[in-house]
């Protein structure tokens, strides 16, 4: 005899709060108000003959019952979602669906992409920026860079920047402002700031602060001047002269290139961290795939032989060219 399935919308709405402990975090996921999410929950509750959620002092907890249903309905979920993915038209499969962090969106990989189109013009491109981490199964998403470790589970992971941090400000502020001659002359000068969304997150990240220990810096106040939620919104603050930032290769090297940004100094904080492309590892096959991870690897090669062709020699004084 067929066992009837509860509601598959109140599933989700279970999943999805048991997952964030929030109604309107579920909520939010869901594009439905927490009320909507509640009743799911309660339907689901009585459906079931058992409780799910409690709450305890203003936070919610799974019950026992719930605790050992999670795992088995996130798994159905995911296959789901898999299916899904395979039962889509055969025009999803030549649209490729990158996620990636505003930042390196708009410092690099954007102004790349038309590249990417010529190569493979039969392949779409859609770019998801976002801070938060990928979830390939229900955001339909085919690839991802972000700014870690390189520990992804169950995921291909490829390297495609050696990081270092450095300051940078605009031509105008080194020419025009008071002097930059050693990193100390940074007391006379606004800090601009990054407030890391996934701080926390990781084992490190870098911030003035671990600049000027590098650099063996006293005196200079790494707290003050503006902050803003998106490396991308400092470094233009920087080009319009408005104070210096941080940044790396990955995301000002065009600048520099260009003349947008200049280095008054050359200590590089070196980072073990870096941007990744990632995706599952049993999609490391599929076409759309392969053409975005050979094109972007190509792409990033053809970068480094144009930064060591227009670094050149350098003569004394010169403080504000490439890393070395």
């Amino acid at each position: 005899m067929k066992q009837r399935l509860p509601s598959l919308n109140a599933l989700r709405a279970f999943e999805a709060a048991a997952r964030h402990l929030s109604l309107t975090q579920a909520a939010r996921e869901m594009n439905v108000t927490p009320a909507a999410v509640s009743h799911q929950i309660k339907a689901l509750e009585a459906d079931l003959g058992c409780k799910l959620l409690r709450r305890v002092k203003g936070n919610f907890i799974l019950t026992e019952a719930a605790q050992e249903a999670l795992p088995v309905l996130r798994t159905g979920f995911d296959q789901i979602a898999e299916a899904a993915r395979r039962l889509r038209s055969d025009s999803s499969r030549h649209v490729l669906t990158i996620s990636v962090a505003p930042t390196f969106a708009s410092g690099w990989l954007v102004r790349r992409l038309g590249r990417f189109a010529e190569s493979y013009p039969d392949i779409d491109v859609r770019l998801h920026t976002t801070d938060n981490l990928a979830d390939f199964a229900r955001d339909g998403v085919d690839v991802a860079i972000r700014f870690g470790s390189g520990s992804y589970p169950g995921m291909t992971a490829i390297r495609l920047f050696d990081e270092h941090i450095f300051p940078v400000c605009s031509p105008r502020l080194l020419k025009e402002g008071p002097g930059l001659k050693r990193p100390e002359d940074l007391a006379k000068h606004t800090l601009l700031h990054v407030e890391w969304t996934w701080r926390g997150s990781y084992d490190e990240t870098f911030d003035w602060e671990m600049w000027l220990l590098a650099a063996g810096v006293e005196g200079v106040d790494h707290s003050r001047g503006p902050r803003f939620s998106h490396a991308s919104h400092a470094l233009q603050a920087a080009m319009e002269g408005q104070g210096l930032a941080l940044g790396s290769q990955a995301l000002v090297g065009d600048d520099l290139a260009a003349g947008r940004l200049v280095r008054p100094f050359e200590l590089n904080l070196p980072q073990s961290f870096g941007y990744f492309l990632t995706f599952p590892r049993e999609h490391s096959d599929v076409r759309k795939i392969v053409a975005f991870r050979d094109w972007i690897l190509s792409e990033i090669e053809r970068n480094r032989a144009e930064e060591e062709t227009n670094a050149g020699p350098r003569g004394e004084g010169d403080s504000h060219g490439g890393p070395r």
